[in-house]
């Protein structure tokens, strides 16, 4: 997890400098291509009648199209910088790779990067599976989020939690979206809430639900109900290891055939006497479960 940490915030650095480079240079270019246009205009108004080459030209490349267009153009570039640009800062949040010690942070911030970093799951226009011919509505994330304070924690390991489950949660949505096409509106359930010494968060999705007996076993190293290759069975189990190192509870309940809800329990402080490193457990590299 540690050596994972790293790469991520090693390419996250890289491509954030020349990302800023273009979406700084972006402003500039507009300018550039404002007085361009203005000019051509100036031209149009002054010299109606231009050289037959010249009308030629602007007649077979559509200098209006351009004209319209262009601006179109600029904004889509804009906002696809600004797009990698929050994917970056997401990555950076989600490796906190300067806060590998035990750290005061803002839970919220944490689940909104994991959101983010997810987002292309999330979003509607690509089908749930493979058996699900045509396009889907997307996964609803309804946040219903508390106040809570900011909570002693080590971040790189909880956002690896909130990885964990909520991909587990788009898994679960992703199959009931192949028995459920008619009126089945995927939906993920972010809540937060505290008491006066701990913060809980509860993940709930309105998939297919689990069994009794396969409830048990989830936090089981290794045990997975995926086919082979699709799952590791190794990240509930590690994230029940982090939240017990918090000196917290993950809690799983669910209705089969209409729900699983995750609940996570932490401290809102933690003994400044104990042990300050994480386990070597829990560094070990591992995959969404």
């Amino acid at each position: 997890m540690l050596s994972l940490g790293q790469m991520v915030a090693g390419i996250a650095h890289e491509i954030n400098n020349p990302v800023n480079f273009i979406h700084g240079n972006l402003n500039y270019a507009q300018d550039y291509i404002h007085e361009l246009l203005t000019l051509l205009t100036l031209y149009q108004q002054h010299y109606p009648q231009p050289h037959p080459a010249i009308q030629h030209y602007l007649q077979e490349r559509d200098i209006e199209f351009v004209r319209q267009d262009f601006p179109k153009l600029m904004n889509s570039m804009r906002e696809g910088t600004q797009r990698i640009y929050e994917i970056v800062l997401s990555l950076r949040n989600f490796a906190r790779l300067d806060e590998a010690e035990l750290k005061t942070v803002d839970l919220h911030e944490g689940l909104d990067n994991t959101l983010l970093l997810l987002r292309h799951r999330l979003q509607p226009g690509v089908p749930l599976s493979p058996e699900d011919a045509g396009d889907h509505r997307g996964i609803q994330v309804l946040r219903q989020y508390g106040p809570i304070p900011p909570v002693d924690c080590y971040p790189g390991q909880l956002n690896q939690v909130f990885m964990h489950i909520l991909s587990n949660a788009i898994d679960a949505l992703e199959a009931a979206a192949c028995y459920r096409k008619d009126s089945f509106i995927p939906t993920l359930r972010i809540t937060t809430s505290c008491t006066e010494e701990s913060a809980c968060i509860q993940i709930c999705d309105n998939g297919l639900g689990i069994t009794e007996a396969i409830r048990h076993k989830i936090f089981d190293p290794f045990f997975t109900t995926k086919p082979v290759g699709k799952g590791t069975g190794l990240g509930l189990s590690i994230s029940y290891q982090i939240i017990k190192q918090h000196r917290g509870e993950l809690l799983c309940t669910s209705i089969p055939g209409h729900s699983t809800e995750f609940t996570i329990h932490i401290p809102l402080r933690q003994d400044s006497k104990g042990d300050s490193t994480p386990s070597t457990a829990l560094t070990e590299t591992s995959y969404p479960d």
